[in-house]
C-alpha cells in the first residue's frame, strides 16, 4: 500500500515536471516571436532587483563596478573606461585592441597661447586620485580627479578636473559627469573641445542609428583607410578595394551632425549578438551655444561621442576663452551610457525604439537626484521661469501676435543674441506653444538674461532685466513683447526667416559621390548633407552668376542654397556676384529704403552690397570678413546667425528696373561663402 502511494506520488511529480517543461518551451517560443520577448527584455534591462551593486578594488591597476547587468572596469587612478561587460556574454563592448587610454575617455583641446597656435593641444583627461564617493547596495559613485599646479604650465590644461562614474541597481548602463574648475590666478587659456569618446568593437558593431531617418549599416575604419581622401581628410570615397555594398560611397563624420536640441540619443547596434550601445543626453543645460548649435554624434570607428564643447559650425567665436586669473566652474553631464539587447532573429529596430524609450525615462528623471556632488543641484534647489512672448510688427498686424513656437531661453547676461556664442555658463531653452506661452524648468541658481527668437520673424529678442534664480524660485514674467527689426512696409522678400538656408534650392549631388542615406527623394529635408554640393554651383553657373528676378523667380528652385566661389580651370576659385532684379513703380524722394539681410552661415567671407552699379568703387555696404563656421564643407544649412539692417537712400534707386548686386569677394577656397536666411526690401516708413 505504501509502495503504491509512493508510485502514485512519483507519477504526479513527473506530470508536474512535464507540464513545467511544456510551459517553458511555450514561453521560449513566445520569447522569440511575441510579447513574452518584450517582457523578458524589460526585465533584462531593469536587472535583478535583488542584485547589489558591487565594487571590486583588489587590482592596483583597475577598479570594477558590477550591478549584475553591466560590469564596467576603469583604469586606476586614470579613470579611463577599459571595458563594458554586458550580461549576455559579451566580455567587452569596447575595442580591446586599442590601448587602455584609447577605449573610453574624456578629452580636452586647449591653447595657452590665445591667437598663437593654429591648432590646439589634444589632452586625454587623466586622473591622479581615486575616491569612492558612494558605496552601498543601491549605488556606487567613483571620482577620478586631478589637481593642476603651475609646474604643469604648458603641459596640461590649467583646470582641476573631477571625473565621476555612477552605477545603480537595476540600470542597464552607467552615468558619467565631470566638474571642471579654474582657480583665481591661473593663466589664460582657450578651450575649443570637451567631450567623451567611446570606441566600440569594430568586429561586431556595424549598424549606426542617429535618428528615425538617419541610420544605416556602416563601413569600417579599414574601409576608410583604403579609400580616397576628397576635399578634406574627414571626407573619404570608398574605393573598389571595399566590398560592393559601400563601393563608391562617401563617408564623412559631419554627415551625421545633429542640432543640440535634437541630439538626445545615438549609438550602435551589433549584429551577433544583437546588442545596442547608446549615448543618452537628458539635458542640454551644459552644452554650449544654444539649441541650434550642431555637433558630432556617432561615426565610423565605430565611435560614439558625447560633445560638450566644440567649435564645429561656429568657429572660434564659441570657444571658451579665459583671461589671466579668471576663475570658473562648470559641471558637464551626467550623460547615460545605455546597453540593451534582443533575442537572436528579432528585428534590430526594436533596439532603437527601446533606446528612445529609455531616453524619455532619463529626460523625465532630470535633474537626477542621486549624484553626490554639491555642484549638481537637485530639482528642489532649482527654479522655474514662465511667461508669454508676443510679437508686435505693425506692418503685418496692428494687434499683438502670439510668438508661436518661439525658442525661449535663459543664458548668461550679455548682448542681444550673445547666447549663440556663449560657452562658459549654463543655458536653459524651451519652445513656446501655439499661444507663445513658455515654461523653463529646472534652472540652476544664478543670474541670467532671457533671450528668444521667433520662426517667421527676423532678429533676436532680449529681455532688459536680469533674472536671478534662487532655490525654489517661481518667476512669472507675464507678457513679453518682441518688436522685430522693421522700418517700413515690405516691397519684396526672399526666403523664410528661420535661421537656415534649408528652404532654398538644394542641388542633386554629383552622381559619383552620392550618399544613399540622404537619397530618399528630392524632397528629403536633409538632402543638404550630401557631399560636394558647394561644387554644384560651378556646374550650374559655369560662366554667369545667379540672377534672381523678384517678379518671376522662386526661391525654392532659383536661389542656390549657398553663395560660394566658382571653380576656375579646375584649380583656382573666384568670387561671385549674385543679382536681385526688381521693379519699382515709384521712388519717394529724400527717403530711406531698408534692406534687411539675415545670414544663416558665413565662412571667411566678405559680402558687399551695391545698388544699380556693379562697378562702383566702394560698396554701399560690406560685412567685412566674417565667419568661420565651415558649415558649407560640413554639410550644414546653418552655422552662426548674422543680421544686418542696411539703409538704402532713395537716390540709389530708380523708377523701373533696379538691381542689387551681392558680391562675395573672398576666393581662396571652395568653402568660402555665406548662406542666406532671408532678405527683405522695405519701403520708407509710413506715417
Amino acid at each position: 500500500m505504501k509502495k503504491a502511494n509512493w508510485n502514485r506520488q512519483l507519477s504526479w511529480v513527473s506530470l508536474v515536471v512535464c507540464i513545467g517543461v511544456i510551459i517553458s518551451l511555450v514561453f521560449l517560443l513566445a520569447d522569440r516571436s511575441g510579447k513574452t520577448g518584450e517582457i523578458r527584455r524589460v526585465l533584462l534591462n531593469r536587472g535583478p532587483e535583488s542584485y547589489d551593486v558591487k565594487l571590486h578594488t583588489d587590482d592596483p591597476h583597475q577598479v570594477v563596478v558590477d550591478n549584475g547587468i553591466v560590469r564596467v572596469s576603469f583604469s586606476r587612478p586614470d579613470g579611463h573606461v577599459l571595458g563594458i561587460n554586458y550580461n549576455n556574454g559579451l566580455d567587452n563592448l569596447l575595442e580591446e585592441h586599442n590601448g587602455k587610454a584609447d577605449r573610453g575617455y574624456w578629452d580636452v583641446v586647449w591653447n595657452d597661447q590665445p591667437g598663437g597656435r593654429d591648432t590646439g593641444i589634444f589632452e586625454r583627461v587623466t586622473g591622479t586620485n581615486l575616491t569612492v564617493i558612494t558605496q552601498n547596495a543601491e549605488q556606487v559613485e567613483l571620482s577620478f580627479s586631478r589637481t593642476w599646479d603651475v609646474s604643469k604650465r604648458g603641459e596640461s590644461v590649467p583646470l582641476n578636473i573631477d571625473k565621476r562614474y555612477i552605477l545603480r541597481r537595476g540600470n542597464s548602463g552607467f552615468y558619467s559627469y565631470a566638474i571642471f574648475e579654474r582657480v583665481k590666478g591661473w593663466p589664460a587659456v582657450d578651450i575649443s573641445q570637451i567631450r567623451i569618446v567611446y570606441k566600440l568593437q569594430e568586429k561586431i558593431f556595424h549598424y549606426m542609428a542617429i535618428s528615425d531617418d538617419i541610420q544605416r549599416s556602416m563601413p569600417t575604419y579599414q574601409d576608410r583607410e583604403n579609400g580616397q581622401v576628397l576635399a578634406y581628410q574627414e571626407a573619404v570615397q570608398l574605393t573598389n578595394q571595399v566590398g560592393p555594398k559601400f563601393r563608391g560611397q562617401v563617408d564623412d563624420k559631419y554627415q551625421y551632425s545633429v542640432e543640440n536640441k535634437d541630439n538626445k540619443v545615438h549609438g550602435w547596434i551589433s549584429s551577433s549578438p544583437s546588442v545596442g550601445l547608446w549615448v543618452i543626453t537628458p539635458s542640454n543645460e551644459f552644452r554650449t551655444a544654444g539649441p541650434m548649435k550642431q555637433d558630432l554624434t556617432s561615426h565610423v570607428g565605430p565611435f560614439a561621442l558625447s560633445m560638450f564643447v566644440s567649435n564645429h559650425y561656429a568657429g572660434k567665436d564659441v570657444e571658451m576663452k579665459f583671461e589671466e586669473g579668471e576663475p570658473w566652474k562648470k559641471v558637464f553631464g551626467p550623460i547615460f551610457v545605455y546597453v540593451n539587447s534582443l533575442s537572436n532573429g528579432e528585428n534590430a529596430s526594436k533596439l532603437w525604439k527601446n533606446a528612445k524609450e529609455q531616453m524619455s525615462i532619463e529626460e523625465e528623471s532630470w535633474p537626477y537626484n542621486f549624484t553626490k556632488s554639491e555642484d549638481f543641484p537637485f530639482a528642489d534647489q532649482r527654479g522655474t521661469v514662465t511667461g508669454q512672448l508676443m510679437v508686435y510688427d505693425p506692418y503685418i498686424n496692428k494687434e499683438l501676435m502670439r510668438g508661436k513656437s518661439a525658442y525661449v531661453g535663459l543664458a548668461a547676461p550679455g548682448e542681444v543674441g550673445s547666447w549663440q556664442k556663449e560657452s562658459k555658463g549654463y543655458q536653459f531653452w524651451t519652445q513656446a506653444d501655439e499661444q507663445g506661452r513658455f515654461v523653463i524648468k529646472n534652472v540652476r541658481p544664478g543670474d541670467y538674461n532671457l533671450y528668444a527668437w521667433v520662426p517667421g520673424f527676423v532678429g533676436d529678442y532680449k529681455n532688459s532685466s536680469t533674472i536671478s534664480i534662487k532655490p525654489g524660485s517661481e518667476i512669472d514674467l507675464n507678457v513679453l513683447v518682441y518688436e522685430p527689426p522693421r522700418k517700413g512696409p515690405t516691397l519684396w522678400e526672399i526666403g523664410i526667416p528661420d535661421r537656415t538656408a534649408g528652404e532654398f534650392y538644394i542641388p542633386d549631388p554629383n552622381p559619383a559621390l552620392r550618399v544613399p542615406l540622404y537619397n530618399i527623394n528630392n524632397s528629403n529635408p536633409e538632402k543638404y548633407r550630401q557631399y560636394g554640393l558647394w561644387d554644384r554651383y560651378t556646374d550650374l553657373y559655369p560662366d554667369q552668376d545667379l540672377i534672381y528676378n523678384i517678379s518671376t523667380s522662386n526661391y525654392r528652385t532659383d536661389w542656390f542654397f549657398a553663395h560660394v566661389t566658382r571653380r576656375v580651370n579646375g584649380r583656382s576659385y573666384e568670387g561671385t556676384i549674385w543679382q536681385i532684379v526688381f521693379e519699382l513703380q515709384t521712388v519717394k524722394d529724400n527717403s530711406n529704403y531698408t534692406l534687411q539681410m539675415a545670414l544663416a552661415s558665413a565662412e571667411a567671407a566678405t559680402l558687399q552690397v551695391r545698388l544699380n552699379n556693379p562697378r562702383a568703387r566702394f560698396a554701399h555696404f560690406s560685412t567685412g570678413v566674417i565667419g568661420e563656421d565651415n558649415a558649407i564643407a560640413r554639410h550644414g544649412v546653418h552655422g552662426l546667425y548674422w543680421f544686418y539692417t542696411i539703409d538704402v537712400p532713395s537716390d540709389l534707386l530708380q523708377v523701373g528696373e533696379n538691381t542689387i548686386y551681392l558680391r562675395q569677394a573672398k576666393s581662396g577656397s571652395p568653402f568660402q561663402g555665406v548662406m542666406y536666411d532671408y532678405l527683405r526690401l522695405e519701403g520708407p516708413p509710413q506715417e
